[in-house]
C-alpha cells in the first residue's frame, strides 16, 4: 500500500482569475494594496475596468489569482516584463483583509508563476507603516533597500532643455558603467543594468541618466545621477520644465536609499515628499528536473595519477 501525501484544503482554494470574476472583484478597486508603486501613478488602480482585462490575456505575463475563503475572497496580482530575471508582485485586496489565513497561500502561487515565467526574484514596494510590510515578510520577503517617491509636479521648471539629451544605442555603455558606480553590487542581481537605450542623459558627460516610465495618470523618473555631477537642482529642474508630451499629467521622481543625497535637491528645489517605502525582495528557487550526471571525458593514451603531497619542512630563520 502506497501513502499519498495529503495537500492542505487551503491551498486547493487558489485558483487563477477567469473572466466571471471580473464583476465581483470590480468592487474592490478602492481597497487595493499596491506594491508596485511606478504602474500605480501610471497606470491607476489595479482593479480599475482598463486594468483587470490584461489579467485575463494570455500574451501578456501579467497574472491574477483569487484565494477563496468560507465568508471573504482575498485577491492578488503579479506582473513580469519579458526577458526580465525578476517580476513584481502588483497588488493585495482587500486592504482590510490583509490578516486572511489565506493570503500566504495566495501570495505563494503568484511567485509560482513568475518561477514559469521564469523569473529568478519576485520585487515588492510597499509603504513601511503598512500591514501589508509584516505580512510579505512572513511570505518570505526581505528588505533589500527603501525608498521615496518625490512628487515634482509643482516644481518650477528653470534652465534649457539643451543640457539633456534623450539615449541612443552609443550612449548604452556610458549609463551601463554609471549604473556600476552608483547600485551596489549586492544589488546587480536584483536590479539589472539598463539594457535599453531609452530615457534621458546629460550631455555634459555620463554622470547624469534618468530612465522614464509613464501612462495615462503619471509620469514617473527614476535618476542615476553621480554625485560628483555638478549643478544637479538646475539640471533636474530643466528637464522637469521641458519634459515633452507632459500635458497635465502628475510627475514623480523615485529617489532609492542608495542615493538618498537627492532628497535634499529636492526638497530645495520645493518638491513633495510621499511615504517612505521598504523595496522587498524573494527569491524563488528554480528546480532541474531530469538532471543527469555528465562523466568528465578522458583522452585515449593518457592515465590520470592521483597527486602526492610531499611533507613540508618547516625552517627556522
Amino acid at each position: 500500500m502506497t501513502c499519498q501525501p495529503v495537500t492542505p484544503k487551503t491551498r486547493m482554494t487558489v485558483r487563477p482569475l477567469a473572466l466571471l470574476d471580473l464583476p465581483y472583484i470590480y468592487g474592490f478597486r478602492d481597497e487595493a494594496v499596491g506594491l508596485d508603486t511606478t504602474r500605480l501613478l501610471t497606470r491607476g488602480s489595479p482593479l480599475g475596468a482598463v486594468g483587470l482585462i490584461s489579467y485575463v490575456n494570455p500574451a501578456r505575463h501579467i497574472y491574477s489569482a483569487i484565494a477563496n475563503g468560507e465568508k471573504i475572497s482575498v485577491l492578488g496580482g503579479i506582473t513580469h516584463a519579458r526577458n526580465e530575471t525578476f517580476a513584481k508582485l502588483y497588488y493585495l485586496a482587500p486592504a482590510s483583509q490583509l490578516d486572511h489565513p489565506l493570503l500566504l497561500d495566495l501570495i505563494e502561487n503568484l511567485a509560482q508563476q513568475a518561477g514559469i515565467w521564469g523569473a529568478f526574484h519576485v520585487l515588492a514596494e510597499v509603504n513601511e507603516t503598512s500591514n501589508a510590510f509584516a505580512l510579505l515578510r512572513k511570505a518570505g520577503f526581505a528588505v533589500y533597500a527603501w525608498q521615496r517617491m518625490w512628487d515634482i509636479s509643482e516644481v518650477a521648471g528653470t534652465g534649457s532643455r539643451s543640457v539633456w539629451m534623450r539615449v541612443k544605442s552609443v550612449h548604452l555603455p556610458a549609463i551601463q558603467s554609471l549604473y556600476h558606480q552608483i547600485v551596489p553590487p549586492l544589488l546587480h542581481p536584483i536590479e539589472p543594468q539598463p539594457k535599453n537605450a531609452s530615457g534621458w542623459m546629460c550631455n555634459e558627460g555620463a554622470k547624469c541618466y534618468v530612465s522614464t516610465a509613464q501612462g495615462v495618470y503619471g509620469i514617473v523618473l527614476t535618476p542615476l545621477i553621480h554625485p560628483e555631477a555638478a549643478g544637479v537642482s538646475e539640471k533636474l529642474s530643466a528637464l522637469i520644465g521641458n519634459l515633452p508630451d507632459r500635458r497635465s499629467r502628475p510627475v514623480y521622481l523615485c529617489v532609492r536609499s542608495y542615493q538618498a543625497w537627492l532628497e535634499p535637491v529636492l526638497e530645495d528645489l520645493g518638491a513633495k515628499a510621499g511615504e517612505r517605502q521598504a523595496v522587498m525582495v524573494k527569491h524563488l528557487a528554480h528546480l532541474v528536473k531530469d538532471a543527469t550526471t555528465a562523466r568528465a571525458s578522458q583522452p585515449a593514451g593518457v592515465s590520470i595519477q592521483p597527486s602526492r603531497v610531499g611533507k613540508v619542512e618547516r625552517k627556522n630563520p
